[in-house]
This record gives structure tokens, sequence and C-alpha cells, in this order.
């Protein structure tokens, strides 16, 4: 007896991806899918030489530096944030700008990024295109290539919609020394801008807390502004982005390293009127809130005044401040000078301050 089998109503073969709309567990089978979305959504805005070859890996040549001698600069980071988009950039920029400026306060001159995604099932393709564009801009503005990723689906309810892993590699000159240890008794400290705005807009955009804020993300390259400040001040000490922890954490981290005291004048550090109003009605210190887009610079102080103006010649550092400076006494911790006169201790922040913001 010949028995018949029912017709089988799905597609035999995978969907041709300008056929969906949102991200299947097709699109991590290693197969044609990968193959489709890896061309159709990636290699557009990433395209470059490297990176057009195909390979697992990148072959990849180190431009000529002064006099050729220094040492490869790596760093890595993973990029989690809730909404991945926000006032101010989205995941896709953020990624890129977190390692660029991970590189540059080194001193070094980020070259290159790879950039694996972990995507989840259902994700709408339009968004994923959204981030790939903003990760373009951001590199473009930089001026790094991505030159190798990865992608991952994972089902429904593995990740929140998408997760990004950043490495970024740079090249510093042989000479320049600069870091948290760095820093000695009579520098100066410098901070680029507000304080505090990349935390608040995330918080607002979360509409968890009823927070209704003009506030925008500060999310930005900061390399080409800490070029000219090296120009400016090459004697600098210390360059160091504060993020999750703040100006305050950050702070802490480098009095510990160093082995000194900064002593801050508090109405000289820079909160935007928006971000300190949300602050006052959260409960929060926004000198423990996240930045994206902001340096603290720890120099000499025969260097200060004009890595000071060449900071504020750039859009990224027009509202720079002297916020304080190295001292000998109390080894390790950060103090304040508060508006009425007195002085208090600006200690690391400890455990989490909530909601969490990446």
């Amino acid at each position: 007896m010949i028995t018949t089998l029912p017709a089988f109503e799905g597609p035999v073969c995978p969907v041709p991806l300008n056929h969906l709309d949102q991200i299947v567990m097709g699109h991590g089978s290693g197969g044609r899918m990968t193959t489709d979305l890896i061309r159709t959504i990636f290699q557009p805005h990433f395209s470059n030489p490297a990176l057009n070859e195909g390979n697992d890996f990148a072959s990849l040549p180190v431009p000529a530096f002064e006099n050729n001698s220094g040492q490869l600069i790596l760093s890595i980071d993973s990029h989690v944030v809730k909404p991945i988009f926000f006032p101010g950039g989205d995941i896709g920029r953020l990624s890129i700008c977190g390692t660029v400026n991970d590189i540059a306060v080194s001193g070094a001159k980020p070259l290159y990024i790879t950039a694996g995604f972990i995507l989840e099932e259902g994700f709408q393709i339009e968004n994923l295109e959204k981030i790939i564009q903003s990760m373009e801009e951001a590199a473009n503005e930089a001026g790094v290539q991505i030159v190798a990723g990865d992608t991952k689906v994972v089902e429904k309810g593995g990740c929140d919609q998408v997760f990004i892993t950043t490495t970024g590699v740079g090249w510093l000159n042989s000479g320049v020394r600069i870091g948290g240890q760095y820093a000695r008794p009579g520098d100066v400290v410098i901070v680029s801008g507000p304080v505090g705005d990349h935390g608040i807009a995330i918080l607002a955009a979360r509409g968890e807390l009823g927070l209704d804020t003009e506030v925008k993300s500060d999310t930005a390259p900061l390399n080409n502004l800490i070029d000219a400040i090296l120009e400016a001040a090459p004697h600098t000490h210390v360059l160091r982005d504060p993020t999750r922890g703040g100006l305050a954490t950050t702070l802490n981290e480098i009095a510990g390293q160093s082995k000194v005291s900064i002593l801050l004048e508090e109405d000289s550090i820079p909160i935007n009127p928006n971000t300190r109003s949300a602050c006052e009605i959260l409960g929060f210190d926004p000198l423990y809130i996240a930045n994206e887009g902001k340096v603290i610079v720890i120099t000499p102080e025969k260097e200060a005044e004009a890595a000071l103006t060449a900071m504020r010649q750039n859009m990224y550092g027009k509202d720079a401040a002297i916020i304080g400076r190295v001292i000998i006494s109390n080894p390790g911790k950060v103090m304040v000078k508060t508006s009425i006169g007195g002085t208090r201790l600006l200690d690391m922040l400890a455990g989490e301050m909530l909601p969490r913001i990446c």
C-alpha cells in the first residue's frame, strides 16, 4: 500500500532575507541566511579591504609612526544598554565610541575595531540596520576601521534584543607614559564638560521613573579631542573617561593608583541644569552618574591652561573646566570643597546605583 504524505506547508529553503523583517534562528545557522544577513546589512556599512576578504581573521598593516617604534594597545568592552535607542545615541554609537575612547585615553591612536553581535530571535532587522549605520558614522568620525566581526542568534528571551562586544586596537608611540598611576602632587584636574548627562538620558528614556527631561547622552568619540590635548600639553600624566561610577569613582581609582589625594572645587564642576534637576528629583549625586563622552585630564600646572584652551576649541570640549588639584595629604582619597566652605569626602561608589543603565 502506498501512503501519500501530507503536503509540507513551510518553506523548504531559507526565506530570502529581503522577505523578512526580523531576525530568525536561521540567521545564526552559518549558512545562506547568515551570509545574506552579512552581505545585505553589515557589509554595506563596514566595507573595507580587510573585511571584504571574507576570512575568519583580518590581516592588518600597522601605519608608519614616529620612529616606527612603540606598542599595540588593546581594549575590549561589552554593551548591553537598555533601551538600545536613547536621546543622543544608541547602542551602536555607544559601542564604537566607548572602545575608541578606551584606546585614546592611553595616548594611543585608535586604528581598528572588531565587533561581535548577539541577536535575539524576533529582533527587527530595520532596527539592526539603524544600529549598524550608527556604528559606521561613529567609526568614520573617529577615523577607525571595523575590520572583523561575528554574529550569533539566540532564541527569543536569550538576550535583550542585541548585545555588542567590541575590541579596539591602537598604536602607542614609544616614550608616551599616560595612566592612572602617574598623577603627581601639584597637577591640575580638568574635565572636558558637564558630567552625568548620559546616565540621566538613559534613565529618562526608559520611562520607568516618570522623568521628563530634555537631557541627551554625551556619547562621542574623543580621540581627536585627546590628540589636541596632547599636542598642547605633551606632559599630561592621566587621561580617563569617567563612564560607570561617574566622575567620583574614576577619580578615586586614579587617587588609589597614584597614591595621592585629589581636592575638587564643587562650584567648578560643570553640570547641566537639567541633569542637576533630574538628580535632585531622583536623589542621585551627578558626580556618580555615568558619562560616555567626557574625559578627565590630569596635567602639570604649567601646561593646564594650554590644555584647557585646546579643549575649548573642540566641539566635545567647549565647556571644559579646571575642577581641582592633586595634593599630598590623605593618599588615596578624593575630597570636595563645598560651596559653603566645608570639605567632604567623595568616596567610591559602593555597590549599585539603581536602576542600572548598562
